[in-house]
């Protein structure tokens, strides 16, 4: 599918934007500081968002893309089972450590709008759903397979690596924590351990 000169245009001042709610937040986001970091004009860009909600909620889609092409659609080329398990963690923490300098959008989007009633925190509440559930069927394919145990909760397995991946965010980002990345492994290694058949 060929992509217009202007749907070019506006996927890179998307990718801007994405950039910009890692670093400061969506709150922090807005199309004067846009204009600024693209070099494109305010009243150009007003022309393509409208309002300061519409530019938040077209970056969250667009993070939402870019968080397709570099986490799941790599997971699921991988083979079904552990491997894949393990691949969905790799993904993610290439999102979280080198797609973004500020870090995953998703988890900077939730703690600005886990009490902010509106269409921004119905998006993120779908994007987070959508993500425990794709975890959650990850799992079970290993246990489909015979990887992981047939009575394992599959949607706590979710739970507690979500809850090991928001950790890992913590740890490296606010604490900068030299042993991070090795804390979130090794209890990766021990969720997998339990689970397993």
């Amino acid at each position: 599918m060929r992509v217009s000169k202007g749907q070019a245009t506006k996927a890179a001042i998307l990718d801007e934007a994405v950039g910009i709610a890692s670093r400061v937040g969506f709150n922090a986001l807005t199309i004067g500081q846009l204009a600024e970091q693209t070099g494109m004009s305010k009243s150009g860009l007003f022309a393509h968002f409208r309002s300061k909600e519409a530019l938040q909620l077209e970056t969250l889609e667009r993070g939402r893309e870019r968080f397709t092409d570099l986490v799941i659609r790599p997971t699921l080329s991988r083979p079904r089972g552990i491997e894949r398990v393990r691949a969905l963690l790799d993904n993610w923490l290439v999102w979280e450590t080198e797609a973004l300098q500020g870090g995953c959008i998703f988890v900077t989007g939730s703690i600005e709008y886990d009490d902010q009633p509106g269409p921004m925190r119905d998006a993120l509440v779908r994007n987070q759903r959508d993500w425990a559930e794709f975890i959650a069927t990850v799992a079970g394919t290993a246990v489909s397979e015979g990887d992981f145990r047939a009575d394992l909760d599959t949607e706590q397995f979710a739970f507690t690596l979500q809850g090991l991946m928001y950790a890992y965010h913590h740890t490296a980002r606010l604490l900068h924590d030299p042993k991070a990345l090795d804390h979130t492994r090794a209890a990766v290694d021990q969720l997998i351990a339990a689970a397993s058949a």
